[in-house]
């Protein structure tokens, strides 16, 4: 039968508190890293807010390619601003994009400052469309009264929607909301100048809303199948210049 000394047992107890001590000591110490870390994570975050200059080792992360007329959305992140205005004209017409990066709902755009002074056309002409999609989203009455004033642009954008079918959304509601409006319009103004063979003409301007969607999906589909012919005879085009293009070499 083997006895333990006291020798023996005492560096194993040693140790075991040691090993105690250090599982309390980062207990302790977790919390506070956590803390840090958060902290740390804030201030990422206001200074890349705050920056007026996109990274010097940044890319733009719609295109991947050096930012061209440089924007900074209110999240922080910066985009060229032709991508991220392209990147909200496949979202809602009415409301402000999400950034790509956090999803955070772009309501303002801040060009970089240096661009003011540029005086070429192409950069003109981006700056001009950042300062319509900032007035869209300004809120409150003032960004009201500036979707009232931007309607027709909004209203064509609401048209292009509904051709484009590679967007799910056909505005249904939206439409037909407009339509009861319009209905409303009609009807307290005392016209009778439409033809309802017997129905009201709440349902008239209904059937109507509803046409006009299906038709303008139609022309959509339309315009692609078009667009697909054209860019295959194309390529069918370009297939057959090369044989005689070697032939000539």
């Amino acid at each position: 039968m083997e006895v333990t000394t006291a020798d023996e047992v005492l560096p194993e107890v040693n140790a075991a508190a040691v090993t105690e001590n250090l599982d309390r000591n980062e207990l302790v110490e977790s919390p506070n890293a956590v803390v840090l870390a958060e902290e740390r994570k804030i201030g990422e975050a206001e200074n890349r807010e705050e920056s007026e200059t996109p990274p010097e080792d940044d890319i733009c992360p719609i295109c991947f390619c050096s930012f061209t007329v440089p924007c900074r959305g209110n999240c922080g992140h910066w985009y060229c601003g032709s991508c991220i205005l392209q990147y909200w004209n496949y979202a809602a017409v009415s409301r402000p994009c999400k950034c790509p990066m956090c999803v955070r709902l772009i309501t303002k755009l801040s060009p970089e400052a240096s661009l003011l002074e540029r005086q070429e056309q192409e950069v003109k002409e981006v700056l001009d469309k950042v300062r319509r999609y900032n007035r869209l989203f300004v809120g409150g009455l003032t960004g009201f009264v500036q979707k009232v004033h931007e309607l027709p642009f909004l209203m064509k954008r609401m048209v292009w929607h509904m051709m484009d079918t590679d967007v799910n959304n056909l505005y249904f509601l939206e439409v037909r909301i407009f339509a009861m409006f319009m209905s409303t319009l009609y009807t307290a103004a005392e016209f009778n100048f439409i033809p309802t063979g017997g129905f009201r003409i709440v349902t008239i301007f209904d059937y109507a809303a509803i046409a006009m969607i299906l038709i303008l999906r139609l022309v959509g589909i339309y315009r692609r199948r078009r667009l697909a012919q054209q860019v295959r005879h194309l390529a069918a085009a370009v297939i057959e210049e090369e044989p005689e293009r070697d032939l000539r070499e």
